[in-house]
């Protein structure tokens, strides 16, 4: 492990991880403690090791675990490499002469079916980030080294804490000459959902209409919805034939519930990001015909109670935009924070920004 020394004066590292088993078993327990902010990018490793991984071996690495591999890591580890592939940096940093590193950011370059997904930026240190004394030399050595790993075409766009985003897009910015787009691609807040804050309701659901995880029989009327939602982000739009893809595999894994209006199918809702105690809403959209009528907050009460008290999570998270109406239906269920109402520290604010000529990917 690169020591305090002359050569390292400010005791900052990066490692590079090339694997999600590699990349967990250095960070595990930090992603734990805050498995609710670092839901972005935990719940992407975790579905690239198997499931006893998982379930148990992470489950259990220790702190003292991560400091003894830090002591006898391999100097490669250090060394920034080309890849095609995903992989995940780390900043590393040395509080005291005789204090373990601390895990100061995590970055995370993945891709999944339609493509790659945006860079994912986390933090364990809100409190540290919001100095820009602290953030500035650490975003300055992980660009250095992500610029190394990839060409600058892969950054299509940045996604996390505000603080951090744009700390790294005038780095990435200044670096490789890649200038930010006008407009942010996604301003939202980060919300969540615990038992003690969820939200019952004793309205009935209308005759002859259902809340029920999709079929492979849904698919068509999916793919258009998923198409639609797409669509309206207007950055990342999909055909109907790479919707059908996405529809497919929501399905097919069990990540997808329904609003069937008598065979209409109204309503999704996606739960693609899932760790041992936090599962993540990351999709809900109504066609426009259907909507002022109450099938989002059915929908979403619904599975957030399903998640809650049946599957036993302790938290619900989602984002959703500063701008948008959706935040009515989620504080109406339980989400806090939101609709201007006071925030507790589990929410965030979250931005993404995208890159002026970089290759687009989807998410």
């Amino acid at each position: 492990m690169p020591g305090i020394n002359a050569s390292n004066p400010s005791n900052m590292f990066v490692m590079q991880h090339d694997t999600a088993a590699c990349f967990l078993s250095y960070t595990a327990p930090f992603l734990r403690r805050h498995e609710a902010s670092s839901n972005i990018v935990l719940a992407h490793a975790l579905k690239r090791v198997d499931a006893q991984a998982a379930l148990s071996g992470f489950e259990f690495t220790s702190e003292s675990d991560v400091y003894a591999r830090l002591s006898s890591a391999d100097l490669d580890t250090y060394t920034p490499r080309p890849t095609r592939d995903s992989f995940w940096l780390t900043v590393w940093s040395h509080p005291s002469p005789s204090s373990p590193p601390t895990l100061d950011l995590v970055l995370a370059c993945v891709d999944w079916t339609l493509g790659d997904y945006p860079i994912f930026l986390w933090t364990p240190n809100r409190v540290s980030a919001a100095s820009s004394a602290w953030l500035a030399p650490r975003i300055a050595d992980l660009t250095m080294h992500l610029n190394c790993c990839v060409p600058p075409e892969r950054v299509f766009s940045v996604f996390g804490l505000t603080t951090l985003v744009k700390a790294f897009s005038r780095a990435w910015t200044n670096l490789t000459g890649f200038t930010v787009e006008p407009e942010p691609f996604y301003a939202a807040l980060f919300s969540q959902c615990r038992a003690d804050t969820f939200r019952e309701s004793d309205a009935a659901l209308p005759e002859g209409h259902r809340l029920r995880k999709g079929t492979m029989n849904d698919l068509e009327a999916v793919a258009q919805l998923c198409k639609e939602f797409a669509d309206d982000s207007i950055y990342f739009p999909l055909s109907i034939e790479r919707a059908r893809i996405e529809a497919r595999e929501l399905i097919s894994k069990g990540l997808l519930w329904v609003y069937d209006a008598a065979g209409d199918i109204t309503t999704i809702c996606a739960v693609t990001r899932n760790s041992h105690r936090v599962s993540a809403i990351t999709k809900v959209y109504t066609t426009p015909r259907w909507r002022r009528n109450g099938c989002a907050e059915y929908l979403v009460r619904e599975v957030t109670a399903q998640l809650l008290f049946s599957v036993g999570k302790e938290s619900v998270v989602l984002y959703v935009g500063h701008e948008n109406s959706a935040q009515r239906v989620y504080d109406r269920v339980g989400f806090v924070g939101l609709c201007g109402k006071s925030k507790p520290d589990t929410v965030e604010d979250s931005l993404e920004l995208g890159f002026v000529g970089a290759d687009r990917g989807h998410w």
